[in-house]
């Protein structure tokens, strides 16, 4: 349909052959490939930094990122700024660049995953934050905020608001390896975990000429759907020749009453697998038998397990099912697991305690 595709920013799909963003069909690509970069050089005298010495991935990215972006296929060069800012920035230059014509834009920011640097401007703004870690974390967010109010500016300023749809979302909730115990609350569970602190995230969706401000969807949605409602939303009939797991959500969404979404969503890593549907959520781990069955309705903390409960077996059974019809259709992975880690629900990883504790087993 003529419509310019653009990455920016994080890729973390692969950079073996055939998997770079121009050969995965976007015109252009700036940014990395890795699943993080450096925000700034960690001796910027605007820079502030947060290390979590208790945290061994963190040692790690700190030894060995970059602090470095690519254009397509091209070398390695260093931005001109704090990562998120220089992203923003390229984000204007291309709504700019495109506005005469269809474009799809991914700005795909990094912030604030670790290593978690900050722009000192934004750091000294936050003064009544005492704890150095949150206060660094709370400034990479208002350097985010400050962007994406940026980008959205350039798409008013350019008279391209009304009729641009504007997705904001992210891939998971916050970590425990970043030390910050309030991080995801009130829910339970951090990246990596399918308890809700791991996957209720934010998940916005502007489209003024369409859809009402301050309006709202409650049923569960997933990023699968992102695909079918942008291809709804710019009249694309999706393939016929593949089966699409997503659906046009706005087709649910914008409809008066809203009709509710009944369909089961998955999770999988490993032997940790979980389905969600109707409020109703299993979680099971199959390398020790463990099983948590929640009532999101009700309990949309996940604070009572209710797989022991005699009234609520006919749930649990039905849920089984449905989880192991949709294991069934995912294919195998095409590489074997480097690591089977015990991710702690409730602490974070430098204050477990002596006591046992509920906890998940991660595949990666």
């Amino acid at each position: 349909r003529g419509y310019h595709s653009v990455a920016l920013g994080k890729w973390h799909l692969g950079g073996g052959e055939g998997m770079t963003p121009n050969e995965q069909g976007f015109d252009e690509f700036l940014g990395f490939l890795p699943g993080g970069a450096m925000f700034m050089e960690e001796g910027d005298s605007q820079v502030v930094n947060s290390k979590q010495d208790f945290d061994p991935i963190d040692k790690f990215l700190w030894a060995n990122l970059k602090y470095a972006v690519r254009f397509n296929d091209g070398e390695r060069f260093k931005p001109d700024s704090h990562m998120t800012d220089y992203l923003s920035r390229q984000a204007v230059q291309v709504i700019e660049a495109n506005r005469n014509r269809p474009f799809f834009l991914y700005l795909a920011y990094n912030a604030p995953h670790t290593p978690l640097q900050a722009e000192k401007n934004d750091y000294d703004a936050l003064h009544h934050i005492d704890d150095h870690t949150e206060r660094t974390y709370a400034a990479m967010i208002r350097g985010l905020d400050r962007g994406i109010g940026n980008v959205l500016e350039a798409l008013e300023d350019h008279g391209l608001s009304d009729n641009t749809v504007v997705i904001f979302t992210s891939d998971n909730g916050g970590a425990s390896y970043v030390g910050l115990p309030d991080l995801n609350k009130p829910y339970r569970g951090w990246k990596i975990t399918f308890f809700e602190g791991g996957i209720h995230t934010p998940y916005f969706i502007q489209w003024p000429a369409k859809i009402a401000a301050g309006s709202r969807y409650d049923s569960a949605v997933a990023h699968v759907d992102i695909f079918s409602t942008a291809l709804a939303a710019a009249g694309v009939e999706p393939p016929n020749d593949r089966v699409i797991d997503g659906i046009n959500i706005l087709d649910y969404a914008l409809r008066k009453p809203q009709p509710v979404l009944s369909r089961p969503i998955f999770w999988r890593t490993g032997g940790y697998k979980v389905v969600l549907q109707d409020g109703w959520k299993l979680q099971l781990q199959e390398q020790n038998d463990k099983t948590w069955l929640f009532n999101l309705n009700e309990d949309p903390t996940e604070q009572i397990n209710l797989s022991l409960s005699e009234e609520h077996s006919d749930t649990l059974k039905t849920l089984r099912e449905i989880l192991y019809e949709l294991d069934s259709q995912m294919v195998e992975p095409l590489w074997p697991r480097l690591i089977e880690a015990s991710v702690a629900v409730d602490y974070t990883i430098d204050k477990l305690p002596d006591e046992d504790y509920e906890s998940i087993l991660w595949s990666n």
